[in-house]
């Protein structure tokens, strides 16, 4: 009994020791972990409003508001952030919309993208993807250029090349990733039109 007491209270020393450890590196690098998700943040919306002087957050439009617009329009995409593009006199240029959508093949995928007060498309920014690698993860080099200042209502994706604007090309065997990025740009181009974009709903 004696030693099993022994035992069961050293492996509660350990327990306790690990737990104090975890805590205090947690609390070390909580702020740095933070300050590095807002820098590579702010240098997304860089990359997708490069003619902006500033960003500005909206902090009107909730993650709860804007999320249940896109589910209502069938998205499984969340939208974590929306800023307004602001230029150098203070006029806002377009917006910046950050989303993750929770269907890619390796989990979430999460990306800021650039709209300008028309509906153009400038581009989108590659904030956290986990696909396969050779595959999925082509994201970057074949499905963001194909976004780059396009205009249209809604996209799409093809696997015989695409024959018009709002058409995307499929990354070759990775149908997934390229469906996922696809839906969460719909996603964003839908809040924007329904919350952001004169003359939407929200803004009636």
């Amino acid at each position: 009994m004696k030693n099993m007491l022994k035992e069961a209270a050293i492996l509660f020393a350990i327990t306790l020791i690990a737990g104090c450890l975890l805590g205090l590196v947690y609390q070390v690098t909580k702020d740095p972990i933070a300050q590095a998700q807002e820098k590579a943040k702010e240098e997304a919306s860089k990359e997708v409003f490069a003619d902006a002087d500033s960003f500005r957050l909206r902090e009107d439009i909730t993650s709860e508001d804007a999320d249940k617009v896109v589910a209502d329009a069938g998205y499984n995409v969340s939208v974590d952030e929306v800023s307004e593009a602001v230029d150098a006199s203070g006029n806002v240029i377009g917006y910046v919309i950050t989303v993750t959508d929770h269907e890619g093949y390796g989990g979430d995928i999460q990306f800021s993208m650039g709209i300008r007060n028309d509906g153009t498309l400038n581009g989108i920014s590659i904030l956290s993807i986990s696909e396969t690698a050779g595959l999925g993860m082509n994201a970057d080099s074949v499905l963001k250029p194909q976004f780059e200042n396009k205009k249209a209502e809604l996209f799409s994706y093809t696997k015989t090349g695409a024959q018009s604007a709002d058409q995307i090309d499929a990354i070759s065997g990775a149908t997934i990733t390229t469906n996922a990025i696809v839906n969460g740009v719909n996603a964003g181009l839908t809040c924007f039109r329904t919350m952001l974009m004169e003359g939407g709903t929200a803004n009636e």
